[in-house]
């Protein structure tokens, strides 16, 4: 039965777990001969840079070709071709398709016409699972844990999908708290919150984070997403509502490390990148390791 990866919950937490493993064994070992012969389709319907690029080149460091497109508009797309149509062919020509989509649910379409296995680069604002995984090595290397961690969740939670897809792997293990910070109009959906209530998890909502800031543990900032509003006016009114600077982390506690799934926008202030609280550029090499984990365990071959 092929593994496809959707949503983060297609992963048990044992085999969040597993990846983690994975992840530290290519962080030793990056190279490794394991897609020899393989060939994997990386179709990208949107913009990308770190996602794109970290799975080409864990790919390319695990001996795999790499065929797709990066912009639709060299693909036959333009044409008329249909979803269903471009996966049909692709996986014909593929072991694996990795995609990114402007739509919910796409991937879970482009999973069930597929051959092959299907990993979800992002499919609208619904979900990022493979940027779960590395957000979670993230955690675990800093903090040395997954358990009992105050996670702030800043920004655009409404459409923002690597807060959604971190949420529900995160409610897993034991007893984290979390503190959602956003402006009335990007709060967190409610689907989320009653999945932390049934759960038993607590959790609190605020509309600012300074006075409050010296509880976390991992601070998780997010750009609030222009290509998201359909009214650029209501986008101008939110758009710098949190802006993080290096003296707010002066009462933190030592071990708070600040992640950003970037790109940023004015969300962080450079100030912030000298400061060893700042992680997000470390979490962004953590992907090719967790993505080269993701490959070789949607593939069987680790």
């Amino acid at each position: 039965m092929k593994k496809d990866l959707i949503s983060i919950t297609d992963y048990t937490k044992e085999e969040y777990l597993r990846i983690m493993e994975l992840a530290a064994d290519f962080e030793k070992n990056p190279n490794q001969d394991l897609l020899k012969g393989k060939v994997v389709a990386s179709l990208f319907f949107e913009p990308s840079t770190r996602t794109r690029l970290s799975f080409e080149t864990a790919i390319s460091r695990l001996g795999g070709r790499i065929i797709g497109f990066a912009d639709v508009g060299s693909s036959s797309v333009t044409k008329g071709e249909t979803l269903h149509d471009t996966i049909k062919m692709v996986s014909n020509y593929a072991d694996l398709i990795v995609m990114r989509h402007p739509l919910e649910g796409a991937a879970r379409y482009a999973a069930e016409i597929s051959a092959v296995p299907v990993i979800n680069a992002g499919d609208g604002a619904n979900q990022h699972p493979t940027q779960t995984l590395l957000d979670m090595y993230s955690i675990l290397k800093t903090q040395g844990t997954l358990d009992n961690l105050n996670i702030f969740m800043v920004g655009d939670l409404k459409y923002g999908r690597t807060v959604h897809s971190l949420l529900m792997a995160m409610s897993e293990f034991q007893n984290p708290i979390f503190n959602f910070i956003a402006p009335d109009e990007l709060l967190l959906p409610e689907e989320y919150k009653m999945h932390l209530r049934e759960k038993g998890i607590r959790y609190f909502e605020h509309r600012e984070f300074t006075d409050i800031i010296s509880a976390a543990d991992i601070i998780y900032m997010t750009r609030v997403q222009k290509e998201r509003f359909a009214d650029p006016i209501e986008y101008e009114k939110v758009k710098n509502v949190y802006i993080l600077r290096g003296k707010m982390l002066e009462n933190t506690k030592s071990n708070v490390r600040i992640l950003h799934p970037l790109p940023r926008v004015n969300e962080i202030h450079t100030d912030v990148d000298k400061n060893e609280k700042a992680y997000y550029f470390e979490q962004a090499l953590n992907g090719i390791f967790t993505r080269e984990a993701i490959i070789a365990y949607t593939l069987n071959l680790k």
